[in-house]
């Protein structure tokens, strides 16, 4: 996908930072600063953005109610921005075909598509295991500017 090429490309431009925009109840909109970055998804391969929320944010919150997410990637003064359904993977959002082991090496391969490196992986797990971190994918429906 040409569009995700693009997207591929921001993150290696800021580090893979992004605003992330989910909506609470009201209607009005959360918006939060993460990394994420583009990997295949874990039991198709097609192509999602993906990031990590720890176990008790706002944002998975808003995410478990009304699963839609915008993400926006910048670098200077160019954008991109990315929408699609949040699909959810984690401790407490269980995504099928994907077992505990997946779910580490998932939080994993995220990490590191948002251009992460860590010294210590075993660490690293740990960590997201205590945080009850859930990955969020997001299969793009649209993506803009073009």
């Amino acid at each position: 996908m040409a569009d995700l090429d693009r997207v591929r490309d921001f993150v290696g431009r800021d580090h893979g930072l992004v605003v992330v925009f989910t909506s609470r109840a009201d209607g009005t909109g959360q918006a939060s600063v993460v990394n994420a970055g583009v990997l295949p998804h874990p039991t198709t391969g097609d192509p999602v953005v993906g990031l990590v929320a720890a176990g008790g944010s706002r944002k998975l919150v808003n995410l478990r109610q009304r699963p839609h997410v915008t993400v926006v990637f910048r670098a200077g003064w160019e954008w991109v921005a990315v929408e699609g359904p949040a699909l959810l993977c984690g401790p407490d959002d269980p995504l099928a075909g994907v077992d505990a082991d997946g779910l580490r090496v998932l939080l994993r391969d995220v990490f590191t598509s948002a251009g992460g490196t860590h010294d210590d992986f075993d660490e690293y797990d740990r960590v997201m295991a205590a945080e009850r971190r859930t990955a969020v994918l997001i299969p793009p429906e649209r993506i803009y500017p073009g």
